[in-house]
């Protein structure tokens, strides 16, 4: 999954040339910043938790969670978790506690995703594994995980548990699909939808579910929390895939293009290679998989999903997963919190990083 040297700085070479048609401006972070600091209040109370639950006997890995938890995370999770649980009428003392889990998961996910595709770049910082090595990333991705279980230990729903355990099985097997289709530029959309829901939708979801599960709400209100995450997970992942090509590394955090380079055949690309016919399909194929691509030959890649109309086509499958979640959220009744959740699900497919 390492992308070749001579690529390396691929990213940096976009930056400097200009960003194509259709790229964000800065102004669209300031506008994601706008909308998200209306939960800062969540924010603050889940950072304290993240930080007040990161102490470890070993100085390693207190100094890899402080880099990698604590500051630049969105914190979608738990939010998720915390405005599902008010939703059904739960506000207990431990709702922060439980709420990090489903953070501690998916940073461990992205720490042992960097060290599989050699990442250098995560949220606008160096990477884990580019600081301290492949292993220390690993043993302390292994931490996290151990201490988001060991955080919800103590809830008193044993399906709680069951729907984490659930949900991590599936996020590793989807890690190991994606390893097995690296380079795979016959694969189709419905295997890409199978990662894509693994990866990185059941996660999401279970943020939602769990926090109907503590407030002891009823199954129907379960399971529409579960929906509504699913759904709203794949639309998250499919503007994330579209963002690797139109977006900016100032804006992304991480060079554009990276998808590519390392070897992950998303959405926007399993589109694009649909419009074109076979014979260059077959040419762009073989120049990518045997690593025979330079920067020029990404740049024009890149330049093709962006100009084809394949942008407006990801963003139409997104808003009609973000439209399918929010209908999940009908049964329930007028509230802050259901307010709130309609207002993340729509930004999901707004937001620019």
């Amino acid at each position: 999954m390492l992308a070749h040297e001579e690529n390396e700085h691929f990213g940096e070479d976009m930056k400097e040339s200009g960003e194509a048609p259709g790229a964000p401006d800065i102004s669209a972070s300031v506008r994601d910043k706008e909308f998200l600091d209306q939960f800062n209040f969540y924010f603050e109370r889940i950072d304290e938790e993240l930080n007040r639950t990161l102490g470890s006997r070993v100085s390693l890995i207190e100094e890899i969670g402080r880099h990698t938890i604590l500051g630049r995370g969105k914190r979608l999770r738990p939010l998720l978790f915390i405005l599902s649980a008010n939703l059904c009428g739960y506000e207990g003392r431990d709702i922060y506690r439980l709420s990090i889990v489903f953070e501690y998961i998916h940073t461990s996910s992205l720490i042992h995703d960097d060290v599989l595709d050699h990442a250098h770049t995560r949220r606008r910082k160096q990477s884990a594994n580019r600081l301290w090595g492949n292993r220390a990333a690993i043993l302390g991705g292994d931490f996290f995980f151990s201490r988001a279980f060991s955080l919800c230990s103590g809830c008193r729903d044993a399906r709680f548990l069951r729907v984490l355990t659930g949900t991590t099985v599936r996020m590793a097997e989807a890690e190991a699909l994606e390893l097995c289709h690296t380079h795979d530029w016959e694969l189709s959309k419905e295997r890409y939808l199978e990662i894509v829901i693994g990866k990185t939708a059941v996660l999401i979801s279970a943020a939602c579910e769990c926090g109907a599960i503590i407030s002891g709400a009823e199954q129907w209100a379960v399971e529409q929390l579960r929906q509504f995450g699913i759904n709203a997970g794949i639309a998250f992942q499919l503007v994330d895939d579209l963002l690797d090509y139109i977006s900016s590394e100032e804006e992304l955090g991480k060079p554009v293009g990276n998808d590519l380079k390392e070897g992950k055949i998303t959405l926007p690309l399993i589109y694009t290679l649909s419009t074109l016919e076979e014979a260059e399909r077959r040419q762009l194929m073989d120049l990518f998989k045997n690593n025979l691509a330079n920067d020029q030959d990404y740049r024009q890649l890149i330049g093709l999903v962006r100009d084809n109309g394949v942008v407006d086509r990801i963003k139409a499958d997104a808003k009609a997963y973000v439209e399918k979640a929010a209908r999940c959220l009908d049964m329930f009744p007028p509230s802050w919190s259901r307010k709130m959740l309609l207002e993340l699900n729509r930004y999901i497919i707004e937001r620019r990083y």
